[in-house]
């Protein structure tokens, strides 16, 4: 039987103080930048969720405490070419948001089965690169949450 993502996500901008923001290129889609994000898997909380996101995404292990929970939840439509991964019928998902503020930009190990590119760039430019309105937004709210 076909194991199916959870429509339950997360989103974690990794930035640092000075607003430098942590960028991947997908790897199955060039061109498209974006935060950390992943799905749910079991029961996981969607802290956990973040965490290992961080860790499998850019082999960056830190621990829960670490993360900051934004408190912003994003509902939206699954990309039509992302809804087979989903169970039939499946077409929204919800989207907890997370920040993950380190000391200074760190080079990364990105999975290369997920993301091809990475970068650290300014708040603006990269919200400005990012294909997803939510992760657009969500670091566009950057200087007031830090």
């Amino acid at each position: 039987m076909k194991a199916y993502k959870q429509p339950r996500s997360v989103l974690v901008v990794i930035h640092t103080a000075d607003l430098q923001v942590l960028l991947l290129e997908r790897a199955a889609h060039p061109g498209y930048w974006q935060s950390v994000t992943g799905s749910r898997e079991d029961e996981e909380t969607p802290l956990a969720t973040a965490c290992r996101e961080v860790a499998e995404e850019t082999g960056i292990a830190m621990p829960t405490e670490c993360f900051t929970d934004w408190r912003i939840t994003n509902t939206y439509e699954i990309f039509p070419e992302w809804r087979h991964r989903y169970a039939p019928g499946v077409t929204r998902n919800t989207e907890h948001v997370f920040g993950l503020c380190l000391p200074e930009a760190i080079d990364i190990t990105p999975a290369p089965d997920e993301h091809r590119d990475w970068c650290w760039l300014p708040w603006r430019t990269a919200a400005e690169r990012c294909f997803s309105w939510s992760n657009r937004d969500a670091i566009l709210m950057l200087p007031q949450l830090t």
